[in-house]
């Protein structure tokens, strides 16, 4: 064991994290005095910009998640849900189980990287009933629940409920719910060819957004065309619409525009029994209650990334307030700038215990690309914009080449190869889980054991 040696200690397996260990690593390869440990809830990176395509059942499940253990092999790995973060003893908590005792770890330096979670803005029914495409879990159950809509609607002789079982509402109009939009409507129809009894103009998807346009990260010649292919596929676009209700039978919309003859907004209501949620996105609850200061749930960072008052820790990716210098509004929570993040943020971290000068983090994005139906896309790339199906096949070149590793990559293309040929598989598979374990409020004081 080296004497005095110093341990980085990362909180968080998506992007950010994960890249952020990849370049600590590159940096400290020789340097025994140097210990990086990560610690995540799961023990996989998930390639998020593919899980539209999970729900939808084009890629099989497990072809876009990479463990976390064979990408980062020189970082000491630990699978567990952070409890706290004393960032004055310089101690990071994780719960325990019946199965396994909480521990504490000390850390030198610390990088969080903790991500977000669905932000439901304070509806409550509709986070009791509503779908999300967050994880792994939230794509796999929203197949099940398509393809059961559809097993239900084959012999529903009401046509009031047949209606409604077959409406799917999608709420937010950005990346995550345009692309789980088009990928949902590209599996009912596909899925139809089955269920002799439902016809194409029975089946609804609907987007509704809050704002005037889709897409807002994009150009208004970009997002135009998205809106206008949509429609030509065939999905509804409500622009100008909130949700204010969802009971599981029935969402109650707002029109944001007040009619000319009327002070009081609009309000309507849409039959569905699927709701996907995909409005926002707010810090994990962990940030929240930290010590750290925060601004709307993110922890305020510096100009090099570090968290003020807390020398060598940084904080980057969705839990991060960084702020766009030409906007004064804060960056998009993007994998592209969780990534350049990751990479200021290992550098500066080498800076600080090499004594050697740290750097600003300056972000310049490479461009934006969206998948918005079957062989459609758009992409603002290199200065340009692109839609159509070269847009399409730039999305998916970029992305397959960004997936860490070679196995992965070649499934992924295998599936795309298939869902050339083949129809999507309609079979709905039954999960059953166990109850989630209880979690101890008292743990235990030990550095570094289970």
């Amino acid at each position: 064991m080296v004497k005095n040696r110093k341990k980085i200690v990362i909180l968080g397996g998506g992007f950010a994290g994960v890249e952020c260990a990849r370049k600590l690593e590159k940096y400290f390869v020789n340097d025994p005095e140097i210990e990086i440990v990560l610690i995540s809830e799961d023990n996989f990176l998930l390639f998020t910009p593919m899980l539209p395509q999970v729900a939808s059942g084009m890629i099989e499940t497990r072809h876009i998640i990479m463990p976390i253990r064979t990408i980062c092999e020189k970082t000491t790995f630990y699978e567990g849900r952070i409890r706290n973060i004393d960032p004055y003893g310089k101690l990071v908590t994780l719960w325990g189980t019946s199965e396994k005792r909480g521990i504490s770890i000390h850390y030198d330096f610390l990088v969080v990287a903790l991500g977000s979670q669905t932000n439901f803005f304070g509806l409550n029914d509709v986070e009791r009933h509503a779908y999300t495409m967050k994880t792994l879990n939230d794509a796999v159950v929203l197949r099940n629940r398509v393809i059961d809509m559809l097993e239900q609607a084959e012999n529903e002789t009401n046509p009031v409920l047949r209606k409604s079982l077959l409406t799917f509402v999608v709420v937010g109009g950005g990346f995550a719910g345009i692309e789980t939009a088009g990928e949902l409507l590209d599996l009912l129809l596909d899925a139809r060819k089955h269920y002799p009894n439902i016809h194409k103009e029975d089946i609804r998807v609907i987007v509704l957004e809050a704002l005037s346009a889709i897409l807002p990260g994009f150009s208004e010649q970009l997002a135009k065309f998205s809106h206008d292919e949509l429609l030509k596929h065939g999905i509804e676009i409500r622009l100008n619409t909130a949700v204010t209700s969802f009971d599981g039978t029935e969402v109650t919309v707002k029109k944001l525009e007040k009619e000319p003859s009327n002070d009081e907004p609009k309000i309507d209501v849409i039959r569905t029994n699927t709701l996907i949620w995909t409005a926002g996105v707010t810090p994990v609850n962990t940030i929240k209650r930290s010590l750290f200061k925060t601004d709307k749930g993110k922890i305020i960072v510096n100009d090099f990334l570090e968290v003020s008052d807390f020398p060598g820790v940084f904080a980057i990716g969705d839990c991060a307030l960084f702020m766009d210098p030409k906007s004064n509004r804060p960056f998009a929570p993007t994998a592209q700038l969780a990534e350049a993040q990751a990479k200021t943020a290992a550098f500066n971290l080498h800076s600080l215990i090499k004594n050697k000068e740290k750097q600003k983090f300056v972000y310049k994005s490479k461009g934006q690309m969206a998948i918005i139906g079957k062989r459609t896309g758009i992409a603002s790339f290199l200065g340009s914009n692109i839609s159509g199906f070269w847009a399409w096949l730039l999305w998916r070149n970029v992305y397959l080449s960004k997936i860490p590793k070679l196995d992965k990559r070649l499934r992924v293309l295998i599936d795309w190869t298939i869902d050339l040929f083949f129809d999507r598989d309609i079979s709905r598979m039954k999960l059953v889980t166990r109850t989630p374990e209880k979690e101890y409020k008292e743990l235990d004081e030990v550095d570094d054991v289970w």
